[in-house]
């Protein structure tokens, strides 16, 4: 057994020195506020804990009057995942709407844009970017997180991504290391095996982490998934060969060569909480090489927060984690609120409020097989909807119907999801084309490529009204059908308002 040289005390803010745990609410909770002043250094924010800007700004000065160097982190990536604009949709387009224009320029210019809105809200960490290769097209929790499939130029965007982003004081998290494109499984629901021998992930999956590392990204996080070519029995986030063997190793011996801060994704995600449970994941995760526990996208209570700070200083009375890499961690934690408060937080920075939807725009992809008109009365618009992924939620507003009904007053929407095709794709779009009537449709897709029941129902309305218009909103995978097809690359609300102008050939006024 390990002998303990220091104060129990200090093990204990060491433990809650590494921990990123959330809260419910809009307002800080007087039991998080009490944690702080015990050495908590890191506030998780979430969708839940947003209403506006001037709210945020003001919770998170709240937090500050207790510990001025605290890091505020929260989960914006703009585009399809975002929290700061949960229930309107975003401003911004995400990932694979930037790679599809490919002007780094550009998305240095959103991270910028975006940076600067975190730090006016007192945000100063951001687990953005995504620098996964979406590599495998049925990967159903990526998509169009991921700047493409191309490694060298998800590299490209994530570096412009990670300087734009820190350029405004706010600490970038890339992640997922060492690569979540290749998969077809939900780490938010099981644990995903990827099978590419070493060559591969050297010549695909960690590139764009390279360019990372080398752009200044303060922080990586880590994946839950199992690369048997790395460690045939830890997913990464608890392997020491992933984090400390690759990561974190000289690049002299074919490492990253990382000095950052190395941050877990949810440990409550079931890839690690339904196999070792999150007190026992957590010291694996510590010991392994990770320096930061996030917590709180789906256990937000202190509760959680004691359970994890009494297993880690548990772990070091008995040994099984080391005195030394529980303090290696949390002076980590310590450095990255140290660099957060002297990085400027944006200050001298013009404001680009039209980036977004100018780089939205930039995104869309018009094809059509006929000519077709401007739509110019009101439409109906039919969504196809599949069930969202924990981390894009279901909380966010998504398609077409909203932003074509500012310019097409009377434009009605109805959704249509799995179960509405139990009967069968004709009985379906009989419903869908009984509740159009005469009126012009517009059918909205995410990801048809990975549904076949909406790439029946798609194909059977095609065949009964061939003019309809179609807009991709997820990975345009599919071929084009449609007049016209619409691939915005992305659900973003600016990505809907582009559309909605290319169908109408108008903007508002």
């Amino acid at each position: 057994m390990a002998t303990v040289t220091r104060s129990i005390d200090t093990l204990t803010r060491d433990a809650l020195a590494v921990l990123q745990p959330g809260f419910t609410g809009t307002t800080a909770p007087d039991w998080l506020l009490h944690r702080l002043d015990e050495g908590l250094t890191t506030v998780a924010l979430f969708g839940r804990n947003v209403h506006d800007p001037e709210q945020l700004a003001a919770l998170s000065g709240r937090l500050r009057d207790v510990r001025e160097d605290l890091l505020i982190a929260i989960d914006e990536e703009g585009g399809d995942v975002t929290r700061l604009e949960v229930r309107g949709g975003s401003s911004f387009p995400g990932n694979l709407a930037l790679g599809a224009v490919d002007d780094t320029e550009l998305t240095r210019a959103v991270a910028r844009e975006l940076g600067r809105r975190l730090a006016d809200c007192g945000i100063n960490v951001n687990w953005a970017p995504s620098a996964d290769v979406n590599s495998n097209p049925a990967n159903p929790v990526i998509g169009v997180r991921s700047f493409g499939a191309a490694p060298d130029l998800v590299a490209r965007h994530t570096a412009a991504y990670v300087e734009g982003l820190q350029s405004a004081g706010v600490a970038a998290c890339t992640k997922h290391f060492p690569g979540h494109g290749d998969t077809a499984t939900d780490s938010h629901h099981d644990l995903p095996r990827i099978t590419a021998d070493l060559t591969t992930l050297q010549e695909r999956e960690l590139v764009p982490f390279r360019a990372a590392v080398a752009a200044g990204t303060r922080a990586v996080m880590s994946a839950h998934i199992l690369l048997p070519a790395l460690d045939a029995e830890r997913p990464a986030t608890l392997s020491p060969a992933a984090l400390h063997g690759l990561l974190r190793a000289p690049v002299t011996e074919g490492g990253l060569g990382f000095d950052g801060l190395i941050v877990t994704d949810g440990i409550e995600m079931r890839a690690i909480a339904a196999t070792y449970g999150i007190e026992r994941g957590s010291v694996l995760a510590l010991a392994a090489g990770a320096d930061a526990i996030c917590v709180g996208g789906g256990l937000a209570d202190e509760d959680t927060v004691l359970r994890l700070r009494d297993a880690l200083v548990r772990a070091v009375r008995e040994g099984e984690l080391p005195e030394e890499r529980l303090a290696d961690a949390a002076a980590r934690v310590r450095a990255l609120a140290h660099w957060t408060t002297g990085a400027g937080a944006g200050e001298g920075i013009a404001p680009a409020p039209g980036i977004g939807l100018a780089a939205a725009r930039r995104a869309l992809r018009l094809t059509s097989a006929a000519p077709c008109a401007p739509l110019t009365g009101p439409a109906y618009v039919a969504s196809f909807t599949p069930l969202a992924n924990i981390a894009v939620g279901d909380e966010t507003p998504w398609g077409v119907a909203a932003e074509l009904s500012r310019l097409l007053p009377g434009t009605e929407t109805a959704a249509y999801a799995a179960e509405d095709a139990a009967a069968g794709p004709r009985a379906l779009v009989d419903t869908l084309l009984t509740a159009a009537g005469e009126r012009p449709v517009v059918a909205v897709v995410r990801d048809l490529h990975r549904h076949p029941w909406m790439a029946d129902a798609l194909h059977a309305l095609l065949t009964a009204r061939p003019h309809t218009a179609v807009v991709e909103m997820g990975v345009p995978q599919a071929p084009p059908q449609g007049t016209p097809h619409l691939a915005t690359h992305g659900a973003a609300r600016v990505c809907a308002q582009a559309a909605a102008e290319a169908l109408t050939g108008r903007r508002p006024n």
